[in-house]
């Protein structure tokens, strides 16, 4: 095992600005992107998630589309990129701006985007929460949240969005509570299968940070194809023939068996 230990960035900035709707923000993401400006994070919460925080933190952040940068560097560098952001972003028609640079008033900046999570379920109190996530590529990001958020609105669920926009990763947080209607979850389930198979469709991926896990095991073969699968069967069953390994999750049975029966052929 090898630790490498990077130094401390001689100077950090990080910024809020919020748009008028979601796709001037998430193009704005795209926009940094493509000049090379070397954003170190940059996030974006939904006007949901946005209501959701300021209800949950106590804070007073406008109720709009919103992204958070953060920039690491001299101070010269520092500097250049958070003037570069801010041009771009008053381009989209960015608006209300807040920058620090003290450690304080930094994380206070954050507080949002670290509590969106637990104030998204605390928009329906007493839901659980059905995390789910997506990548794909930056050319394809805005198409991708833009059509996941007019999904979530047209099905009539309670399910804010926030995520990675700097490496096209985003999530969904699906609230489900237990007295839901049957109807209530199938929506929700729907709401998910779309998602994925959107993202697959744009040339992305099932997941980008969650993990196939056991509730996307068949995503796993829509987007990567039998081949694939039953070569990734085949390492599987190589180093884990007994497969003790988690069991039941990322392979689907059905390769998995076809190459336990292949490896016991073969022994016999």
């Amino acid at each position: 095992m090898r630790l490498r230990l990077h130094g401390q960035p001689e100077a950090v900035a990080s910024a809020v600005v919020s748009f008028a709707d979601l796709k001037t923000a998430v193009d704005t993401s795209v926009a940094l992107l493509q000049y090379g400006v070397p954003v170190a994070r940059m996030e974006v919460l939904d006007s949901i998630s946005m209501l959701a925080v300021n209800q949950y933190s106590k804070l007073d952040y406008p109720e709009r589309p919103t992204l958070f940068f953060e920039f690491h560097g001299s101070e010269a560098s520092v500097k250049e990129q958070s003037s570069v952001a801010a041009e771009i972003s008053q381009s989209y028609g960015g608006s209300d701006f807040e920058w620090a640079v003290k450690e304080e008033e930094r994380s206070k900046l954050w507080q949002a985007r670290h509590n969106a999570y637990y104030a998204a379920l605390a928009l329906r109190p007493g839901a659980r929460g059905w995390p789910t996530d997506a990548c794909v590529p930056i050319s394809r990001l805005a198409d991708c949240i833009i059509e996941t958020a007019d999904d979530i609105q047209e099905s009539g669920i309670v399910a804010p969005i926030f995520g990675h926009v700097g490496d096209g990763n985003f999530h969904v947080i699906l609230n489900v509570h237990e007295d839901d209607s049957d109807e209530y979850k199938n929506k929700i389930a729907d709401v998910n299968d779309r998602l994925i198979k959107r993202a697959i469709s744009m040339g992305g991926t099932c997941t980008g940070e969650h993990g196939i896990g056991a509730g996307k095991i068949s995503y796993l073969a829509q987007e990567h194809g039998d081949e694939a699968m039953k070569c990734m069967a085949a390492l599987k069953m190589a180093l884990d023939p007994d497969n003790i390994l988690n069991p039941g999750k990322i392979m689907m049975k059905d390769f998995l068996q076809n190459d336990l029966n292949n490896y016991l052929g073969m022994k016999n």
